[in-house]
């Protein structure tokens, strides 16, 4: 027996009760919306409608309104697919991994749904590599189950439709969370980010027209069919509706996931989170994973969490995962993790990022050594400046973005380093 395969008998032994089971997601009212579908077979194009008058927004980053990229398949391919992106690889973030532990069925039960409204008959779910073990095998159990109760296959329930759903975990490589190198790694090629056009919508998974969802915004769907625009819209703000999954971790007293209404303030989530730890005054939030500009603390206090507010302060919402820094932090080592992430996770594809981003990380380690200068902070800026929209896709953006926000706001983290730290080594202190 395969090892996956005990671990799928290991968990079928457990409390049916859990979370992840379907037995309990059925109690909640799970697979209903899908249920009405398959009895009922409405138009593909009202549920498209459906959730375009929702307001769904993308909850994997770009926030661009799910119903809209739907409507991009074209109707009449023969051959095409849906995948779900959760290949979650960005810095604080951690929301797709516990849907895919506690909540899988939904995710299964939205990318139904969404297959069904594009006329898509196979799926795929492209699970980040570190998820190989509880995530991905709960996805997987949940697919058996679902298998097994006639919710997916052939023919489901004499229905005439069909709708098959695969697993597929990756290699572990943040490039994959990039669309079209996700694509590239599910051929079983190497993770390399395509140039677009064309587009996936057009030319996707093996040629074929595709669509690509984050496991948060296909989780949604669900609800919004049983429920209703009107239900969705109660909820949030407009042009900002729904709930939002936040990862909040940093210097705070409980660090973890919290869902709460996009537009709630700032505020409420970090006392959710209860507060800032041992009492300390916050000096700034990243509020959408490593890759987006950081926002000192007093702006942060201000802002809602949601795509426009947050925007507004000049960063994004982002994956939503918002890292807390306290007084006591140093910036410039902050900026310096940061940049080392993205300089190993460059694909090397594109010059300005391959060699940009390498510039970047030793420029910060010269400067942490203490052997910087002015001309440090303005190569820094100029650098980040001609990475940003020159690449192929949005990873030079994403390690730009820090590194010029880092420094307009604490510049004078920098200055102790290329300056006070300089002066006091002369001093002898």
């Amino acid at each position: 027996m395969k090892s996956d395969e005990l671990n799928l008998n290991c968990y079928a032994t457990l409390n049916l009760n859990q979370p992840w089971s379907l037995n309990t997601y059925k109690s909640t009212g799970g697979y209903e919306a899908w249920k009405t579908i398959i009895e009922n077979k409405p138009s593909p194009d009202s549920i498209i409608n459906l959730v375009k008058e929702s307001g769904l927004r993308g909850r994997g980053g770009a926030g661009f309104p799910s119903g809209v990229k739907w409507s991009f398949m074209p109707k009449d391919a023969e051959t095409k697919y849906l995948v779900c992106n959760s290949d979650e690889s960005e810095p604080g973030t951690c929301k797709d991994r516990d849907i895919l532990r506690f909540n899988p069925h939904s995710l299964i039960e939205g990318m139904a749904i969404a297959s069904y409204a594009m006329g898509v008959k196979v799926a795929y779910n492209y699970m980040r590599g570190e998820f190989m073990d509880e995530p991905a095998i709960r996805f997987k159990n949940a697919l058996k189950e679902a298998r097994d109760e006639g919710l997916i296959g052939a023919n489901i329930r004499g229905s005439g439709i069909d709708f098959e759903l695969y697993d597929h975990v990756g290699a572990g490589a943040y490039i994959c969370g990039e669309e079209t190198a996700l694509l590239e790694s599910l051929e079983g090629k190497k993770g390399l980010p395509r140039f677009k056009p064309p587009f996936p919508a057009s030319y996707g998974l093996y040629g074929q027209p595709t669509t690509i969802n984050n496991t948060e915004s296909l989780a949604s769907v669900p609800k919004i069919v049983k429920n209703g625009v009107d239900w969705f819209q109660s909820i949030g703000k407009p042009n900002n509706y729904g709930t939002k999954i936040f990862s909040v971790s940093g210097h705070v007293v409980r660090p973890g996931n919290y869902e709460i209404p996009l537009g709630t303030p700032f505020s409420e989530l970090l006392d959710l989170a209860g507060g800032v730890s041992e009492g300390r005054k916050l000096k700034a939030v990243i509020p959408g994973g490593s890759s987006v500009p950081v926002v000192p603390g007093d702006i942060m206090m201000d802002i809602n969490m949601d795509y426009d507010s947050i925007a507004k302060a000049g960063s994004m919402l982002g994956s939503g995962a918002v890292v807390v820094m306290d007084e006591t932090t140093d910036m410039v080592k902050v900026l310096n993790r940061i940049s080392r992430f993205y300089f190993a996770e460059s694909c090397g594809q594109c010059t300005p990022c391959r060699e940009g981003t390498g510039w970047l990380y030793r420029m910060l380690n010269r400067i942490i050594a203490g052997e910087g200068s002015d001309a440090d902070l303005d190569r820094l800026h100029d650098v980040a400046s001609k990475i940003g929209g020159t690449t192929i896709c949005a990873l030079g953006d994403a390690a730009a973005m820090p590194v010029l926000s880092f420094i307009k706001h604490f510049k004078q983290d920098f200055e102790f380093y290329v300056k006070g730290y300089n002066q006091k080594q002369v001093a002898g202190g």
